[in-house]
């Protein structure tokens, strides 16, 4: 979450009493996350909402997600589904851009992140995936495997010749893995399940946030993505083993991996750190380019997850 497209408070009281019936207070920028516009909002009646601006997805794009948020929550999954506007409707348009409101969930990002933690997402990870086995509504992931060749095709004509030999030797490595096991499992991901978008009281998984990303792809990539910031040894960017093996028993016990899955899981564990570290450099390339900085604008390190890359091709 990030602010791109500043509101007043005036706009955003003058869109929720029009559109919700609802007498705004106050609003607050939210600034993490890293490609949508998002504020606190508060209502007269002391609730609390969070207000999402789509900074990348178009209407068609974003109208996805309503209805697989509430499918989710019908099937148990904690997430924060949309409220439903005085029209029926739950996406709008606010600045020409799909815009929703939904309620705020209490609680933290995990920090530190412990074994209870890991076992909570490992049991929601696996529970989303069986929740929507059977969806009925698809859509690509945009940022799967044609995505990142060609954000890698652009990457590396700035990168010095180590990191070049880092990107085509992980590149290479994942496409022989899934050439290998040509049949995991696929479904729709979430696609981002990094801490940051899970919300959490002590060891209580509250929310899971933030479905923007969500498309179809491998199973085993959301389980790689979600292990690598979950249950990384941070600031090391290595595998805790005790956190790894907790999210992994969690996992199993609801919906257990192939053999195959088990065997292309390091592969993917190091696909999934590039697909991050050439999303952190598109952003902050774009970043630059447009002129977006300030502290309402959050800033990822790509060098953390080329790090992470590097770890994970050692088994680390």
């Amino acid at each position: 979450m990030s602010v791109y497209t500043e509101l007043s408070l005036d706009e955003i009281r003058a869109f929720a009493a029009d559109h919700y019936g609802l007498a705004v207070t106050g609003c607050e920028p939210i600034a993490s996350g890293i490609e949508n516009t998002n504020y606190f909002v508060r209502g007269d009646d002391g609730r609390e909402f969070v207000l999402t601006l789509f900074e990348e997805l178009n209407a068609a794009e974003a109208a996805f997600l309503p209805p697989l948020l509430q499918h989710l929550h019908r099937q148990g999954v904690p997430v924060a589904g949309p409220l439903t506007a005085k029209d029926g409707r739950s996406l709008l348009t606010l600045r020409d851009k799909p815009v929703q409101l939904a309620p705020r969930i209490l609680g933290g990002h995990p920090s530190p992140v412990s074994t209870a933690h890991c076992a909570a997402i490992g049991e929601a990870l696996a529970k989303l995936h069986l929740a929507l086995e059977e969806y009925p509504l698809h859509r690509d992931n945009a940022h799967g495997q044609e995505w990142w060749e060609a954000e890698a095709n652009k990457a590396r004509k700035a990168m010095n010749k180590t990191d070049q030999l880092l990107l085509e030797t992980i590149l290479e490595d994942f496409e022989e893995t899934v050439e290998d096991y040509e049949d995991l499992p696929m479904g729709l991901i979430h696609g981002d399940l990094f801490r940051d978008n899970t919300l959490f009281e002590g060891d209580e998984l509250r929310a899971i946030l933030d479905f923007s990303e969500a498309g179809e792809d491998y199973w085993l990539l959301d389980i790689a993505i979600t292990i690598n910031d979950f249950c990384s040894a941070w600031p090391s960017v290595k595998l805790d083993q005790d956190l790894y093996h907790a999210f992994l028993r969690a996992y199993n016990n609801l919906r257990p991996l192939t053999a195959d899955e088990q065997e292309a899981l390091p592969a993917f564990l190091g696909m999934a750190a590039t697909r991050f570290w050439l999303s952190r450099l598109s952003v902050a390339a774009r970043n630059a380019a447009e002129g977006r900085s300030g502290e309402a604008v959050t800033q990822k390190d790509p060098n953390e997850m080329k790090r992470m890359v590097a770890a994970r091709m050692m088994g680390e």
